[in-house]
């Protein structure tokens, strides 16, 4: 290691942890990312691969709770809570009630707007112009809303706060779109601005190469606890030893209150787990990625077939995956394209990281000199893991932020 570089500790080989690597690596520090497994063997491996810039709306909207009983009795519906788990989650569920109402939904999509609208220009310094034209398509999205006209109006009201372009498409421009969707799909609405990538996995896998290329170091270790040290910094107990440490990026995911948690640091952050079908050989070729805004789910072209992936179910980070859910997306996607033939689908479960009110943990740990944040995406890991990792990079380094870091900050619970 050249000791004329800063020692930094990232734990978590995702989306946001490589993009933080990355970034401190680049400016001067040498960078350790420790993870059990390889990049892009968590959830960043089986997400949509959406890449939102122009989306600024939270989860938690003004008339949702009237909709979560109905979801809640209907076994295709988009959210499911397992009943054994339901006590450990009340009190984040209401906290998402709570960021439900349209006074916190103005400040939420402010701060998603900040956060998001620069995504594309850092995966562009990321990646280099030859990776990103080779893993990232902007050619916009798609939403629909099945039977529900051309959008919900607090979309509509966020985008034209924000200066958001938008078309609304009737269905002729779906037809032109789509040309096998389903006739009764008439309603539409086009962000042009947005992107996709067509390997979620490859996108995340060409971080750690970059990083190492850069000189820092992949470990496969899992740490089980971070302890503070009297002299300063900290120690890592992991599964095969210790590693003492100066600076420590938690960026974990779901799991990251396991960390945290121990050191009295206490954020609201919970796991809607999230579910792929992964649909090879497709009959049909989508150019632009849609989402089914009423049924939880979106549909992406990928170099390795269609993926749908999509709704929430609340259960912990233990309970078995309930393969139902991903194979009802299957039966989904063929209502909206009902002439679709694929191959045999494959079937996957992650843990989306997510916060009451859609906003990432992002900064400082309060009273722990040298711990850092970086999680809680939730539903906009490819989209808000680059920009996080730049701005808690720059402030490690000292730097301005670039935008207020209040909105994200780790002790706003």
């Amino acid at each position: 290691m050249d000791s004329n570089r800063r020692a930094t500790t990232v734990l978590g080989a995702g989306v946001a942890g490589l993009s933080t690597a990355l970034y401190l690596q680049r400016s001067g520090h040498q960078v350790t990312v420790i993870d059990p497994m390889p990049p892009a063997g968590g959830t960043s491996f089986g997400n949509s691969g959406l890449i939102s810039k122009d989306t600024a709306v939270p989860i938690a909207l003004p008339g949702m709770l009237k909709k979560v009983p109905r979801w809640l009795s209907d076994s295709e519906g988009p959210l499911v809570v397992r009943p054994s788990y339901f006590p450990t989650a009340l009190p984040w569920l209401l906290r998402w009630i709570a960021a439900s109402k349209m006074e916190q939904v103005w400040k939420i999509s402010d701060a998603m707007r900040a956060l998001h609208k620069d995504a594309l220009d850092c995966w562009r310094e990321l990646l280099g112009a030859e990776h990103y034209a080779d893993l990232i398509r902007a050619v916009g999205q798609v939403r629909i809303w099945e039977g529900e006209g051309a959008g919900s109006q607090i979309e509509m009201d966020i985008c034209k706060r924000h200066g958001i372009e938008t078309k609304v498409l009737n269905a002729g421009d779906i037809r032109d779109l789509y040309p096998d969707i389903a006739p009764d799909i008439r309603h539409g609405l086009m962000l042009p601005n947005n992107a996709f990538t067509v390997s979620p996995q490859r996108l995340v896998r060409t971080l750690g190469v970059l990083l190492t290329e850069a000189g820092g170091e992949l470990v496969n270790e899992r740490v089980l606890k971070i302890i503070p040290r009297d002299g300063g910094g900290y120690l890592l107990m992991n599964n095969i030893g210790n590693r003492v440490v100066e600076r420590v990026v938690v960026a974990t995911g779901a799991w990251s209150r396991e960390l945290l948690d121990p050191l009295g640091v206490h954020v609201a952050l919970e796991t809607e787990r999230g579910y792929h079908a992964m649909m090879p050989s497709p009959s049909i070729t989508l150019k632009v990625p849609i989402s089914i805004k009423n049924r939880g789910f979106g549909l992406t072209p990928m170099e390795n077939g269609l993926r749908a992936g999509g709704t929430v179910e609340i259960g912990g980070l233990m309970a078995p995956p309930d393969e139902r859910r991903a194979m009802i997306l299957v039966r989904h996607v063929k209502r909206i394209f009902p002439t679709l033939t694929t191959g045999e689908p494959s079937y996957w479960m992650g843990h989306r990281p997510s916060t009451p009110d859609s906003l990432p943990i992002v900064g400082p740990v309060p009273k722990r000199p040298g711990l850092f944040v970086v999680t809680g995406h939730g539903h906009f890991g490819m989209t808000g893991g680059p920009p996080s990792a730049r701005m808690v990079s720059r402030m490690i380094n000292g730097e301005a932020p670039g935008i207020d870091p209040a909105p994200y900050a780790v002790d706003r619970f």
